[in-house]
């Protein structure tokens, strides 16, 4: 343990040194800070900080947002994919209520951790009950939190539900999930459920594009799209994805200055394990024109040598085939016509 010294037993002869020592510690934070602030994963480190910063569903913000400045926040239920915005959405709402220090206002629990009856009945009932002090905050209606309420048990739902209509008055709700089927009628009919989608790509881009400019990365655009397209609409997948391949890359080139690599679509592609465009183009050159033997020979190969499943390169030879085979009018034509045929193969055996 350090040992702790008065300045009142320091002569005058020892400030001199006692400056040089504050020096070096305060280098010495400077330094932890900045190793900390790297160590901090991406996803928490831009979550957005107020409405504005929400990277898409602008009129699910917006409404959330004057329901909010009128003071007539009801209870919420957010539903929809994981990585849109649904968290995030309800947190920059708490900041705006209570301010900076809303963790210490809100509950907030992870339903999949918190299931049970036990937890509505105590921590949930024990925090709506009690009284609300607004020590200069802008609301004295208290916020619960619930994440992945669809991981809740039937019981815990039906007791919540009372637990909601007995504490209306002082308290809200926020459900949050990903299937909002798995939420009782009776609990979704006390909310207003807001649906958040999957990010448009262009939202994604936008918000990487942030990032990048912050972190001062060098990306290339068709890291950039491939970023794009392997997150499938999900801000926290491209991000996690994103801050991955910077990592990947300084262990394989052994540099010294993460912001100086170039991040390609080869390198996001190896960092998610995802077949690289250029080796399904040529599995699929070769399904279309080498015999059984050959196909079976170089795609087994290139499937070792990449380290691929084998329903990624299904998936993947699909999705080349629906892209550059025809345009989507006659692909959906196909795709009735098999369903129409096989239909009528059925009718005919059952005949």
């Amino acid at each position: 343990m350090a040992e702790v010294i008065s300045l009142m037993d320091i002569d005058e002869d020892d400030k001199h040194q006692e400056q040089n020592g504050s020096q070096k510690l305060n280098k010495g934070k400077s330094v932890a800070t900045a190793t900390d602030a790297k160590a901090t994963p991406w996803v928490e480190k831009y979550r957005p900080q107020s409405l504005a910063d929400v990277a898409a569903h602008r009129d699910i913000v917006d409404t959330i947002d004057r329901l909010t400045s009128e003071n007539r926040l009801p209870h919420l239920l957010l539903y929809g994919p994981p990585g849109t915005g649904k968290t995030s959405t309800i947190l920059v709402v708490a900041r705006k209520l209570y301010g900076a220090q809303y963790h210490n206002i809100i509950l907030e629990l992870n339903a999949s951790d918190d299931r049970g009856i036990d937890v509505v009945r105590q921590q949930i009932q024990g925090f709506a009950s009690t009284q609300s002090f607004s020590f200069g905050v802008k609301s004295s209606v208290k916020l619960i939190l619930l994440d992945e309420a669809d991981a809740m048990t039937k019981d815990a739902q039906f007791a919540l539900r009372r637990v909601i209509e007995k504490y209306t008055k002082n308290t809200r709700f926020a459900l949050i999930c990903n299937h909002v089927n798995k939420i009782i009628p009776a609990l979704q009919s006390r909310c207003t459920r807001f649906r958040f989608a999957p990010l448009d790509p262009i939202h994604v881009t936008e918000r990487l594009k942030h990032v990048i400019d912050a972190e001062g990365l060098d990306v290339t655009d068709s890291g950039l799209a491939a970023l794009v397209r392997l997150s499938n609409g999900d801000m926290r997948k491209a991000l996690n994805i994103l801050q991955s391949s910077i990592i990947n890359n300084f262990f394989a080139t052994c540099s010294q200055h993460m912001a100086s690599q170039k991040i390609t679509d080869e390198a996001v592609y190896l960092c998610t394990g995802n077949p690289l465009p250029k080796d399904i183009e040529q599995i699929s050159y070769w399904l279309l024109n080498e015999s059984f033997a050959e196909s079976l020979t170089r795609v087994s190969e290139t499937k070792t040598r990449r380290g691929l499943a084998l329903i990624d390169i299904v998936r993947e030879v699909t999705i080349y085939s629906l892209s550059f085979g025809c345009n989507d009018k006659l692909q959906l034509g196909s795709l009735i016509a098999t369903f129409t045929q096989a239909r009528s193969a059925l009718v005919a055996a059952a005949k």
